[in-house]
Order: C-alpha cells, then sequence, then structure tokens
C-alpha cells in the first residue's frame, strides 16, 4: 500500500468512528483483506497494523463517548466527555507522530504529512463534537 493510500485509509478510518461503532456497519464496511503479496515492507506492514489498531481505538472511544453523552446528568456527561476526549488525544498524537515519521521515511511532501497530523490529531474533538451535536438535537 503507497503512503498516500495508508494515510487516506487512516483518515478515513478515524473520520468514520462515529459510524464504525455500530457492529452492523463494521461488517459491511470492513475492507476485503489485501492478498499477501501487497503487503509491501515489513515497516509499512507494521505502520498498517498500526493504523488498524487506531481505528479500532477510535471506534472504542466512539463507543465511550455515545454513552457518556447520553446520562441523564448533562454536567456529569460533559465531564465526562471531556475526559475521554482527553484520554484519547493523548493516544492521537502519538499515532499522529508515528503518521508523521513512516511518511516522512516514504518521502511524502510536508503539506500531506501536516494536513494527515492535523487530522489524526482532531478526531477526538471532531467525534465529541458529532455526538455532543446528536445528543443535543435528539428528543428528551
Amino acid at each position: 500500500m503507497r503512503l498516500l493510500s495508508s494515510v487516506a485509509a487512516i483518515a478515513v478510518l478515524s473520520l468514520a468512528a462515529p459510524v464504525l461503532a455500530s457492529p452492523a456497519v463494521a461488517q459491511q464496511a470492513a475492507p476485503p483483506a489485501a492478498p499477501a503479496e501487497e503487503a509491501g515492507s515489513p515497516d509499512e506492514a507494521a505502520f498498517e497494523a498500526r493504523a488498524e489498531a487506531f481505528g479500532k481505538s477510535m471506534e472504542s472511544m466512539s463507543a465511550e463517548m455515545e454513552a457518556a453523552a447520553t446520562q441523564a446528568d448533562k454536567a456529569k456527561a460533559a465531564t465526562d466527555l471531556a475526559a475521554i476526549q482527553a484520554r484519547y488525544d493523548s493516544e492521537a498524537a502519538s499515532f499522529a507522530a508515528e503518521v508523521q515519521t513512516f511518511a516522512v521515511d516514504q518521502g511524502a511532501s510536508a503539506e500531506e504529512v501536516a494536513a494527515a497530523v492535523e487530522q489524526i490529531k482532531s478526531v477526538p474533538a471532531m467525534v465529541r463534537a458529532q455526538i455532543a451535536a446528536k445528543t443535543a438535537s435528539a428528543p428528551q
């Protein structure tokens, strides 16, 4: 898998995390397994495995946030959402650093790397905002 397609896959996984939290949707959205000959270098395979783990982590975060947002006590819900986001912000930052290192090693342009890093770092906040908006628009 080329770097750009790896970064694109990460971005899609990250942005789709709230939708993928549904088990039925996750099964439908799962891409077909790639043939072994497309795996590339061991570094690339390790990066792809890490990207998949990050996507699953973002799915877990989304599920945690949805559960927190549905609490009757809205002040506690807001506090819990902030705590969940803070916990996953560091994971997103760590993964963004890995993406940056991998992308630079693969010869990606500085603009591509910067855009991917910022997008990855913003995932927890975006998911929180989407869940908060969904919860706010839900009937009480």
